[in-house]
């Protein structure tokens, strides 16, 4: 199996998440336009409701199983990495068939008493068969991630994400004429239909490594029995790993209960309530948070590059990759955010003809860069064996989350701008809170010279980019002049870059296929 470096397989990701990104921020605007933001409402209330029992069924063993299977390629221990696939995939196999059931169960409950609105079952049974699919893909992907070969995670997600855009609008508007409920769950049914192709993608790469056969004589009691040291390495990560998940995923399941609880002591109605909601899960949020492949993809691949430093004891590779990730995070965020604020409403009512979401993603812009550093700086916790204090971290911060839902959006001179400060201050927290951590274990630190160089460089470009495009919405049509707007942010960006030495030859080179070209024209940082 090719192995990759940390750089090339975290730009793999990159690469193939921002496809991914536009594709299904492309299928959420033709959604939301299918079926409006009520429907698109119901889709979120399901969301946390299906992520919730997914963190339970996949039990963090996308994490733990790349970090073992990288320390056991790292010692050599090759029979280990068998014993680690077998015993995780009976974990999720038993998990998905009791969640699965529990969901099914669950989901009138759920949607009658905890849900402000009933029609939330529809979309809630629909996504349910997407438990066993996303727990077996998730083991896959740990083990492809371990060994430090990120293609198969990458184009398992484009197989995905394609499949998925053409199922979910074929879908929902091909039931939108029974009610937005029933399309809400046909949106959630092509979910399903795109995650089982992207296991399919998964199961046929992993086909293809020709390991010795995973199950032979043993039942699984006695597979549990002769792996118990694997048993337990795995629980010692997943747990504290599931327990973080657990957390946000709970926090994201009270989050809509809370938010309606508290608009209508604010003395919004329960229309309204789902309205907003849609308007901030559905439409504000996929924009603030369309960077987040980046951080994603830096902490896929930092985990078993960290884990790998570690069983080598290397401590200054583990600063390095640490650095770059940050790093990345920074150059790649920084423009996003301030893009994000200086087009807030334009690009609302472009993609969704609503100008209310632009006053939540202006309102959340400034924080976003804080969001963008959150992955990372997670994932150097969790690859450093110090998963309990990412949980913690993360408990902190949706306890602050939910109180403030509770004790900002319920006043009625804000409303739902309480919402939105209640997000603002639950990302600003939990980064804040992984930074000091990994600052403290391995001495991390952010260097401030580059950091201003950066901000300088965004700054005078989103400034530009703004007088420009309001000058040139006098000669052409809007969405003409924000792309030229746009384009020319990134163009005076990625100069400044170049002349202040923030990014230079041995950057630009890591870059799969066109890097070695590029690399020509550039200087060294």
């Amino acid at each position: 199996m090719t192995k990759q470096t940390f750089m090339k397989g975290t730009l793999i990701l990159i690469l193939a998440g921002l496809i991914v990104k536009i594709l299904g921020f492309i299928n959420r605007v033709m959604l939301a336009r299918i079926i409006g933001a009520e429907g698109l409402g119901l889709y979120q209330m399901a969301v946390p409701t299906f992520i919730l029992i997914i963190s339970l069924a996949t039990f963090g063993l996308n994490v733990s199983v790349s970090k073992l299977v990288a320390e056991a390629d790292a010692r050599g221990e090759h029979a280990q990495v068998r014993s680690i696939l077998r015993i995780s995939l009976v974990i999720v196999s038993v998990l998905s068939i009791l969640f699965t059931t529990v969901m099914l169960l669950s989901a009138p409950i759920i949607s009658r008493y905890f849900l402000t609105d009933e029609r939330a079952f529809y979309p809630l049974l629909a996504i349910t068969p997407i438990v066993p699919i996303i727990a077996v893909s998730s083991v896959l992907r740990g083990y492809f991630q371990g060994k430090q070969n990120m293609t198969p995670t990458a184009s398992s997600q484009l197989v995905e994400q394609v499949i998925r855009m053409f199922t979910v609008i074929i879908l929902a508007s091909w039931l939108m004429p029974r009610g937005v409920e029933y399309a809400a769950a046909g949106a959630m049914i092509g979910v399903v239909i795109g995650e089982a192709f992207g296991m399919l993608s998964l199961l046929f790469q992993f086909r293809r490594q020709k390991l010795p056969k995973l199950f032979r004589q043993h039942s699984i009691s006695g597979l549990l029995k002769h792996n118990r040291e694997t048993f337990r390495n795995l629980l010692d990560i997943s747990i504290p790993v599931t327990t973080s998940r657990i957390i946000s995923s709970l926090t994201f399941f009270v989050e809509p209960i809370i938010v309606a609880q508290s608009l209508l002591l604010a003395g919004m109605s329960a229309g309204a309530a789902t309205s907003f909601y849609g308007q901030l899960a559905g439409m504000a949020m996929p924009l603030l948070i369309f960077p987040t492949f980046i951080t994603y993809s830096l902490s896929v691949s930092l985990v078993p590059a960290v884990a790998e430093a570690a069983a080598q004891k290397n401590d200054k590779l583990i600063y390095r990759r640490i650095y770059q990730s940050i790093r990345l995070a920074l150059v790649i965020g920084a423009p996003c955010a301030v893009l994000l604020y200086v087009f807030a409403e334009p690009l609302s009512t472009l993609l969704y003809n609503d100008e209310a979401v632009g006053h939540f993603l202006k309102l959340m812009a400034p924080y976003s860069l804080f969001l963008y550093f959150q992955s990372p700086l997670q994932a150097a916790l969790q690859g450093l064996d110090r998963a309990g204090v990412a949980m913690r971290n993360t408990i902190i911060g949706a306890l602050l989350k939910t109180a403030a839902i509770f004790l900002l959006a319920s006043r009625p001179e804000l409303g739902v701008d309480g919402v939105v400060l209640s997000v603002n201050i639950s990302i600003l927290s939990v980064t804040l809170l992984h930074f000091f951590s990994v600052s403290k274990i391995t001495g991390f630190t952010i260097e401030i010279k580059e950091m201003i160089k950066v901000l300088i460089s965004v700054a005078l470009s989103g400034y530009t980019a703004l007088h420009m495009t309001r000058y040139w919405s006098h000669l052409m049509e809007l969405p003409q002049a924000m792309v030229l707007g746009i384009c020319l942010a990134l163009f005076i960006y990625t100069l400044l870059l170049i002349w202040l030495r923030v990014l230079g030859k041995q950057d630009v080179q890591r870059i799969p296929w066109i890097g070695p070209t590029l690399a020509h024209f550039l200087p060294r940082r």
